[in-house]
């Protein structure tokens, strides 16, 4: 049987890392810097140079390339959105990329590449439908079924950081306000820690010892919001299991106390749904970006 080969890329605000799969498993991977502030087209070439490198390992010519990515490509215009690789918003990347590899590429948001690779190689490998969570500078998600993302008409299956938690809440980026992500992502902790005049980031925050009385209270409202937000998800599509990921993943808190607040709001006599951790960490995007 001849063997498959995947390469994945990931490309990141600060580094470009890729794998190439050989029948799932990595035969090759290699990161270099992405250097975003030399602009678009040196991005490109940087993608280019790691791509390159990747082909030399692949001994075949039918092989498939994805590209994982901040932000995703609008079904309408076909650019970029919403990456915080800023300078590639608005830009046609997947044609640019296509035509400096002179090979088609699938490109999805790092989200749905984590959901992606948690479900067929990390932690919900053993389940029928897993939502993948991302909780980092923001907040992002994705659900794949029977190892198949879900991406939905809108291509925006699984964005739960912009459902709205409190109407009239925080305001967001995105326009609205009370999203899930201004509560509980590592910006919106940020934001409410300097309305106190405290100057720690989310992660600094979320893992000190000794919190005093206001710092107490964050805490538990941070706790209880990502209850609610959770319990919103199960609530909406009960998935067999939820794998958090991004940097406050780590953070203990959130698989008891976290899980206890998840609880409060299930539309059910008890919780069921696993909340665990990741298993890929910061390999998931790559891993899912070959996994496409």
């Amino acid at each position: 049987m001849t063997p498959k080969f995947n390469i994945g890329i990931d490309l990141g605000g600060t580094k470009i890392e890729t794998i190439v799969l050989k029948d799932q498993l990595a035969i090759f991977r290699e990161r270099i810097p992405t250097e975003a502030e030399k602009g678009p087209d040196h991005i490109i070439n940087q993608i280019s140079k790691i791509y390159s490198q990747a082909l030399s390992v692949v001994a075949s010519n039918d092989f498939k390339v994805g590209i994982c990515t901040p932000g995703s490509v609008a079904p309408d215009t076909k650019l970029l959105r919403n990456s915080n690789t800023t300078c590639l918003n608005g830009t046609s990347l997947q044609a640019m990329i296509e035509e400096r590899l002179n090979h088609s590429v699938k490109i999805e948001n790092d989200a749905n590449c984590f959901a992606l690779a948690e479900a067929t190689l990390g932690a919900g490998k053993d389940y029928e439908l897993v939502f993948g969570i991302i909780m980092g500078t923001g907040c992002g998600g994705g659900f794949v079924f029977n190892n198949q993302l879900r991406l939905g008409p809108n291509l925006i299956s699984g964005e739960w950081g912009h459902s709205v938690l409190y109407p009239y809440g925080n305001e967001c980026y995105c326009g609205k306000r009370g999203c899930v992500e201004t509560y509980i992502s590592g910006g919106g902790i940020e934001t409410q820690l300097k309305k106190y005049g405290i100057n720690y980031s989310a992660k600094e925050f979320l893992n000190k010892r000794n919190k005093n009385g206001i710092e107490i209270k964050i805490f538990d409202e941070f706790l209880n919001n990502f209850g609610r937000s959770v319990a919103n998800i199960i609530n909406s599509i009960d998935p067999d299991i939820i794998v958090l990921g991004g940097g406050l993943s780590n953070l203990a808190s959130l698989y008891n106390d976290g899980f206890k607040e998840t609880q409060k709001y299930v539309f059910s006599e008890s919780l069921k749904t696993p909340i665990i951790m990741n298993k890929l960490g910061d390999s998931a995007g790559v891993y899912g970006a070959a996994l496409l």
